[in-house]
């Protein structure tokens, strides 16, 4: 009895026995034939001794793993030996041993994923991530001025572990960490960095992530540069700050992250302010505020000593005085003025006061003449009599002499020789 798809059917009442079904899958994975796989190395179990090593490939991405079953022979002749965390390319054939009923890979053929392949592929990776935006500048976070709380990602006991303590520590004792220790390379390293990454975000009391990890080859330092790892950072609101190897050391975390430091101890120092330089700024910028308000009090003294000083502050009597004797000085010249104008036209009225009385009729009646007027009848002024015709006999006359006046009447007239 079969089934529609043409294999043996196995039912209730007629079951497959365990020898039969490991048989038919070791049929089903030999026709596989031979395969190139790359992966990582994640474990490797061989002694000088022995005649088959043992091997984990692990996947870069996944948690997938497989068994390699290689001659220790082939592991002894290469010309750079093996270790874990190594990226390679095995030739194998899939083998399912049915006694067992376990699954590996019997391994012909192992090579080391080249460093120019693994480097080329971390730069298409790069322009893959740059054209999405991953790099930009505009979505990068800054950091706080003194976080409260540092999380740490790095390798348990590393250098780089105690690289960023010490520092951050010497730099601002108060600084508090939240570490979560992880493998810095190699297959669980993408995972569980990320698993860290993710955990570290959600807490609300971290400020700031750093990602730690000494220098190595460009595969020790692969872990940083796959693509799961920059997605988990490009999502993370947390700012992360990326510390991996050294100076030279340039793996795509640099691009993605909100800051690259060149080393774990640059990391610290751009995380943490130095409390002591902290310090010296406050002081130095109080000193400053001190001398700068000295400055504006002397400035303002002076100005104030330099105002009372002048003569009009000094004695305030003073000008008052100074044009009180201007001003008695002018009335005293004033005066003179006047007084040599007044004297000078009494003397001048005293001479024409002297000349008119020279000249006037006065003078002349003094000296023995007299002046006549007739008084007509008809009550106007009196007239001086110039002709005899204005005084016929019976007129009325005034005789005005030097010391009065004489009234008579006209008794007759004469005309002249």
């Amino acid at each position: 009895m079969t089934s529609e798809s043409g294999r043996p059917a196995s039912t209730a009442e007629a079951p497959w026995s365990v020898s039969k079904l490991n048989t038919t899958v070791k049929g089903w994975i030999e026709k596989l034939g031979w395969l190139w796989v790359e992966g990582q190395l994640a474990q490797i179990n061989a002694k000088p001794t022995w005649k088959l090593s043992y091997l984990t490939l692990r996947d870069t991405q996944e948690q997938v793993s497989v068994q390699l079953t290689v001659n220790s022979a082939l592991l002894q002749g290469m010309p750079t030996p093996l270790k874990e965390g190594d990226r390679v390319v095995v030739r194998g054939k899939p083998a399912f041993y049915a006694g067992r009923g376990t699954f590996s890979m019997w391994v012909t053929d192992i090579r080391h994923v080249g460093e120019g392949e693994l480097l080329a592929r971390i730069e298409r990776l790069r322009k893959q991530l740059a054209a999405e935006g991953l790099f930009d500048p505009a979505r990068k976070k800054p950091l706080p001025y003194l976080p409260q709380k540092i999380g740490l990602i790095t390798g348990k006991a590393s250098a780089a572990e105690r690289d960023v303590l010490s520092v951050a520590q010497s730099r601002w004792p108060a600084v508090q960490f939240s570490i979560i220790n992880t493998p810095v390379q190699g297959a669980l390293a993408v995972p569980a960095v990320v698993k860290a990454l993710e955990q570290l975000d959600r807490d609300p009391e971290v400020d700031v992530i750093i990602i730690a990890r000494g220098g190595g080859s460009v595969e020790d330092l692969l872990p940083f540069s796959e693509e799961a790892l920059q997605r988990a950072v490009a999502a993370a609101t947390t700012p992360v700050v990326s510390a991996i190897g050294h100076e030279p050391d340039s793996p795509v975390l640099d691009n993605v992250a909100d800051v690259r430091a060149a080393t774990p101890t640059d990391a610290a120092k751009r995380v943490v302010p130095d409390v002591a330089q902290e310090r010296a700024l406050v002081t130095e910028a109080r000193e400053r505020m001190v001398a700068a308000l000295r400055g504006w009090v002397q400035r303002e003294r002076n100005g104030l000593a330099s105002v009372r000083s002048r003569p009009v502050l000094a004695d305030p009597l003073s000008n008052i005085t100074r044009r009180r004797e201007e001003v008695d000085r002018a009335r005293g010249l004033i005066r003179r003025d006047v007084t040599y104008l007044l004297q000078k036209e009494q003397a001048a009225v005293a001479s024409l006061r002297a000349q008119v009385a020279a000249l006037g009729p006065s003078a002349t009646l003094a000296r023995g003449y007299a002046v006549v007027q007739v008084l007509p009848r008809d009550g106007s002024g009196p007239e001086v009599v110039t002709s005899i015709e204005q005084s016929p006999p019976g007129s009325q006359l005034r005789i005005r002499v030097g010391d009065g006046s004489i009234t008579a009447a006209a008794m007759a007239t004469q005309p002249a020789d």
